[in-house]
């Protein structure tokens, strides 16, 4: 059976704890970043996790990770 292929957006946007779960960066703070106070930005900053559900799916796609 020939290897899977990797999605390679996947790949680059989540990498994975020894644990099994599933480490992202949180949205929105890309732009419209003025009307956003301090706490809220600083606290975009930090790790997210996926969800359970999230998670089996990005097995599926990141494979070999």
């Amino acid at each position: 059976m020939p290897k899977m292929k990797t999605h390679r957006a996947s790949a680059k946007r989540f990498s994975f704890t020894k644990s099994g779960k599933v480490k992202r960066a949180k949205a929105f703070k890309q732009h419209i970043l003025t009307k956003k106070t301090s706490k809220r930005k600083r606290n975009l900053r930090k790790t997210g996790y996926a969800s359970t559900s999230e998670t089996k799916i990005i097995r599926q796609l990141v494979p070999y990770k």
